[in-house]
């Protein structure tokens, strides 16, 4: 596939992602986090295989590609969204959307370091940039340093889980299709997350039984569409450009986070958020990599014209 059309596909994941945090928002106050993560998770993993077996590419995976399946569940299905389901329950979607947002630089300085190609001097402003944002974000005046609480921090969390698992989903991708290692880890990772929710939240699945139909709604749209579809699609981007590629794209979503929360759950998006969500884009241009490419190109034009 062109690489545009990759880069297209990611746009679209980026837009249903960020209309399916306000979702979760709300879906995390109807039924507990962790047992309604269990469930929509379940249902995503359904969805995948349905979709894949119409595509006749269900296949039994070899030994080895089972352990990054294991591997990557853990990562980017039960850590990831654990983490994330806990967070937004306790936290506002645009400060979620925001904090998501420092993926892309995470992202580009993590698989970086892993392949000892260390990070130039803008990488490094970008990375502080980024914090920096994070932080007028979660602590400035309106919220105070209550505001950060657990919430924030398990976002934060939830987003490294998810930057390790790219790294997990990039290597699997040689041999094994990314949308059925999508499948897999949904399936494995809505178990693990069940049993988890069975101990944290006992009888919160009665909670089903009494929510209003409007949940029913953003519950499959959220876990068929939001989750299954943004995932799969998502990580076979991964697997096609690279996870340091992808993840650039990853500040979209923030960017369509904020106007889901302010559409959506009626959320004020204030200057602060302005102002963090200005330092995470600059800081995703720096940190990604993406000045130290165009500058280059400017270098190389700029020697072959003299």
């Amino acid at each position: 596939m062109k690489q545009w059309k990759i880069y297209v596909i990611l746009v679209i994941v980026m837009i249903i992602w960020g209309f399916n945090l306000p979702a979760v928002k709300y879906l995390v106050t109807e039924v507990r986090p962790v047992t309604m993560t269990a469930f929509r998770i379940f249902l995503a993993s359904l969805t995948v295989f349905a979709i894949l077996a119409t595509l006749r590419i269900v296949r039994k995976p070899t030994k080895l590609e089972w352990k990054y399946i294991f591997l990557g569940a853990l990562l980017n299905v039960v850590c990831h969204h654990y983490f994330l389901s806990i967070g937004l329950s306790l936290t506002s979607g645009s400060n979620a959307g925001l904090i998501l947002g420092t993926g892309p630089v995470l992202t580009a300085v993590i698989v970086s370091l892993i392949m000892r190609v260390y990070p130039s001097r803008l990488q490094w402003i970008g990375v502080t940039l980024g914090l920096v944002g994070v932080s007028a974000t979660v602590l400035a005046a309106g919220e105070g340093t209550s505001g950060l609480s657990y919430g924030d921090v398990f976002v934060f969390i939830s987003i490294v889980a998810q930057v390790f698992s790219y790294l997990v989903i990039s290597k699997a991708a040689k041999t094994l299709d990314p949308r059925l290692l999508t499948a897999y880890m949904f399936l494995i990772g809505s178990f693990v997350l069940l049993l988890i929710s069975l101990v944290q939240e006992p009888g919160e699945i009665q909670e089903f039984f009494k929510v209003p139909p409007i949940f029913w709604l953003a519950f499959f749209g959220s876990g068929m569409i939001g989750t299954a579809v943004g995932h799969m699609l998502f990580n076979y981007s991964v697997g096609k450009a690279g996870p340091s590629k992808a993840a650039i794209f990853m500040n979209l979503n923030t960017v369509f986070s904020l106007v889901g929360a302010a559409m959506f759950l009626d959320e004020v998006i204030t200057s602060r958020h302005i102002f963090g969500l200005v330092l995470i884009i600059a800081a995703v241009v720096l940190g990604s990599g993406a000045a130290d490419d165009m500058w280059k190109k400017h270098k190389i034009k700029k020697s072959v014209s003299s």
